[in-house]
């Protein structure tokens, strides 16, 4: 029963995936890249990667939709032909690529070989060892916080790196004020929407608190609380207008709580360093080994949330306020 759902979903994401290169609606694109991620997100509860699946779920089918949607309000909804076809070039180029990279896996050990290096050595090192050294039951949290927190350090420069990014190249400071009728939203008549978001919008971001602060003993951590939580901003802004949103959501205090988070973050190892330890060994902040991990985890996992939640934002803000400028000059 369980290859047959593996196998109807990997043909469901081979026709999505088809689909969504065949197609020139850049809205149909939008959707399908959503409905991509969600199935992506089931095929990885099939294989009990679960922590990965609430990434997936809330960022490729949650998050990069409604960015791609607002940034679809800036280049228009039709993809326009190309007068100059190059598909006599795209598909050698593909076949190639895609020979090389099966090249490239003929020397790996087949999938859940139980005799492969990573399962004799590392995988044991996590499961048999975390709990003892960690001490909390979520063995990803254990890896991406405690193990190989370093790289995970890397991961959330990478992102506010891309916050500042859009920030260079398409912050606009000569925006002029935004007019009712054009900061408003088109679902703000819908009063029923916005009575709807009252009561979600408190829940959205209770459940995204606890995401970020259970992550050490279920599903979840920063980087999926950081999501949930720029979630309810987004749905905000849709419903009550960028004028709105801008009242409650201060552009220079979440470019500062972005780069709070990375400093946090960073402080943490530093601290350590000032110590006589390495690099982000928590050995510092307790006597207690185990306490030492968990209040480590803390602060980390809470400079993720802020920088992703923050950074998320700053995207958004971003291009909803490009898209209106747009449709201002227009």
């Amino acid at each position: 029963m369980e290859l047959i759902i593996n196998m109807a979903l990997l043909s469901m994401l081979a026709m999505t995936a088809i689909a969504i290169v065949r197609i020139k609606d850049l809205f149909a694109v939008a959707m399908l890249a959503g409905i991509y991620g969600l199935i992506s997100a089931s095929f990885f509860v099939m294989m009990d990667a679960v922590d990965v699946a609430f990434t997936e779920a809330s960022v490729g089918a949650g998050i990069s939709t409604l960015l791609m949607l607002t940034t679809l309000a800036i280049t228009g909804r039709f993809e326009k032909a190309d007068k100059k076809s190059r598909t006599r070039f795209a598909l050698p180029l593909v076949l190639l690529t895609g020979g090389l990279l099966i090249y490239g896996t003929l020397d790996m050990p087949s999938f859940g070989a139980a005799d492969s290096p990573v399962q004799e050595h590392v995988a044991p090192r996590y499961l048999n060892d975390s709990a003892q050294e960690i001490g909390i039951p979520n063995v990803v949290t254990s890896v991406l916080a405690s193990y190989r927190a370093f790289d995970t350090f890397g991961e959330v420069i990478v992102i506010f790196t891309a916050g500042i990014g859009v920030l260079a190249l398409l912050m606009r400071t000569d925006l002029p004020p935004v007019s009712r009728a054009k900061s408003t939203a088109s679902m703000h008549e819908h009063m029923v929407l916005r009575i709807v978001a009252k009561m979600l919008i408190p829940l959205i971001l209770l459940f995204g608190l606890y995401v970020q602060f259970h992550g050490e003993y279920g599903p979840g951590g920063g980087f999926q609380a950081g999501v949930i939580f720029a979630s309810a901003f987004f749905l905000y802004a849709m419903l009550y207008g960028m004028n709105a949103a801008r009242k409650v959501i201060d552009s220079t205090l979440v470019q500062v709580l972005a780069a709070l988070g990375v400093l946090i973050y960073g402080t943490t190892g530093v601290v350590a360093m000032l110590s006589g330890k390495n690099f982000l060994d928590y050995s510092v902040f307790s006597e207690d080994p185990i306490h030492a991990q968990h209040l480590g985890i803390l602060f980390i996992e809470l400079g993720v949330g802020l920088t992703v939640a923050t950074v998320m934002i700053i995207i958004f803000f971003t291009f909803s306020g490009r898209s209106q400028v747009e449709g201002e000059s227009d």
